[in-house]
């Protein structure tokens, strides 16, 4: 199977993803605002566009994996070199960031408007995930879309859900993303708790990892927290981002335990830590 691929946005996710279209033996056209990430792209064969226009010219589909929603009304919807103005009818444009779900359905009507057909594709997972084709897709539009996609998408992922209409997987990874800050704030203040208790806390973390209320990314995080490991996976800074977005959704007053992680990791940035994982929370009982 050999289309013509737009992938735009070559963080550490996106340059994962778009050597995986390669490997699949695609057609793969990139563009990335530092150009200095296309390299090791272009090596493996990746064509290298100067703009997200001329990458989505004549692309079957086209991806973006950026940072937030002003790096994704930029890549899609600048007026001459945006990738929206330069696509074809009936081609496909998959969002794969994870961004507001105000922004991602007016993404969705601007793309209509140039009869381009969209999907919000937000992916569950970080670099190792990516590394080994594991993620998982939470996908929001027109499921006979999805089924033309699905095949570029796999390329890199474990599993792909449909959710419903346009919005619908980017609301479900904001949700997703709002668990895991959930939990891993929790654990962050139980295992300062134990602390001061004077208690095991590795002993602790190893009972509480094994019982059913534990899921296996907060035995991993947990680990990380005791091992003083905060590379960052998940940086404050973009749950900060995620938990903002979500909040953005409802209201404080009917969502008090988002806004109560929402203010945790707040306090996290202030304290200067924003770079770092989300694990390194726990510093803040330091």
């Amino acid at each position: 199977m050999t289309d013509h691929v737009a992938f735009l946005g070559l963080g550490a996710m996106g340059q994962r993803m778009a050597l995986r279209l390669l490997e699949a033996g695609h057609s793969v056209v990139v563009w990335n605002r530092d150009p200095a990430k296309i390299t090791a792209l272009q090596a493996a064969g990746a064509r290298v566009a100067r703009t997200p226009g001329e990458a989505a010219k004549s692309a079957t589909v086209v991806l973006a994996m950026v940072r937030d929603d002003d790096a994704s009304r930029s890549v899609w919807c600048a007026s001459c070199d945006g990738a929206l103005a330069n696509m074809d009818e009936g081609a496909v444009a998959v969002e794969c960031s994870t961004l507001s779900t105000a922004w991602v359905r007016e993404l969705a009507d601007a793309a209509a408007k140039r009869r381009v057909h969209f999907l919000d594709a937000p992916v569950v997972g970080s670099r190792p995930q990516a590394e080994a084709a594991q993620l998982v897709h939470l996908v929001g539009g027109d499921s006979l879309v999805l089924q033309r996609v699905e095949p570029f998408l796999k390329a890199w992922s474990a599993s792909v859900h449909h959710l419903g209409p346009n919005g619908s997987g980017v609301l479900a990874k904001l949700m997703v993303n709002q668990l895991f800050a959930v939990q891993i704030a929790a654990m962050a203040e139980i295992i300062a708790l134990a602390r001061d208790a004077d208690v095991d806390v590795s002993r602790l973390v190893e009972v509480m990892a094994a019982t059913p209320v534990c899921s296996l990314a907060l035995k991993t995080a947990s680990l990380a927290m005791l091992g003083g490991n905060h590379a960052p996976q998940f940086p404050l800074e973009l749950v900060a981002k995620d938990l903002s977005y979500a909040a953005s959704s409802g209201d404080n007053a009917t969502h008090p335990v988002g806004y109560a992680v929402q203010r945790v990791v707040a306090n996290a940035l202030a304290a200067g830590l924003g770079g770092h994982n989300i694990t390194a929370l726990c510093r803040l009982y330091d």
